[in-house]
């Protein structure tokens, strides 16, 4: 890297090593510096040393919290815009991801375009299409018990309580994967 490269310079979080590559490749493809990492503290390091002008986080990494690393790069890098991607989306961490400052949220798989749109876009869009079909009970559940975890800072034990559930309970249902509708 020569200290005169002027590439926007991307951050993908993910602990898929595959996501990691096939972003890596496509987006300097497009132009961008990308900076990888597979992790919170490896994502730190990297952004206190590159200061990336984008970021692609994972909602969910092995042992961590992708809204976490969002919050932590948001706190150090001013004006950073970054994605919230996930596989498993839920109205709760939506709106918590945008409170931390997230420029956008988006579901996996992720279209390379939608990812480089959504980090030039500045305005919602009204034409968003709305579901025929409400959602069901389960997902109703799923997102309840993520709006828990959240505001917990996802203690298990806490949110348990909350709930007023069984730890094992909880996390049975943490296991599963969440419904589509």
């Amino acid at each position: 890297m020569s200290p005169k490269d002027t590439r926007p310079k991307l951050l993908v979080v993910d602990d898929d090593d595959d996501f990691r590559e096939s972003m890596e490749l496509e987006f300097t493809d497009r132009g961008y510096q990308v900076i990888t990492a597979p992790d919170h503290r490896t994502a730190l390091g990297l952004a206190a040393v590159h200061r990336p002008q984008y970021a692609v986080i994972d909602l969910r990494l092995e042992g961590e919290r992708g809204l976490e690393v969002l919050q932590d790069l948001v706190e150090r890098l001013p004006g950073l815009r970054a994605i919230v991607l996930t596989g498993y989306s839920s109205i709760a961490t939506a709106v918590e991801a945008m409170k931390l400052g997230a420029h956008h949220y988006m579901t996996k798989p992720a279209d390379p375009d939608a990812l480089e749109e959504a980090f030039q876009n500045d305005k919602g869009d009204p034409t968003v299409p709305i579901p025929e079909h409400p959602p069901s009970l389960a997902r109703h559940e799923r997102e309840y018990i993520e709006a828990v975890l959240a505001a917990t800072g996802g203690n298990i034990s806490e949110a348990a309580r909350r709930l007023g559930l069984h730890r094992q309970s909880l996390q049975r249902k943490l296991r599963k994967y969440p419904p589509r509708r």
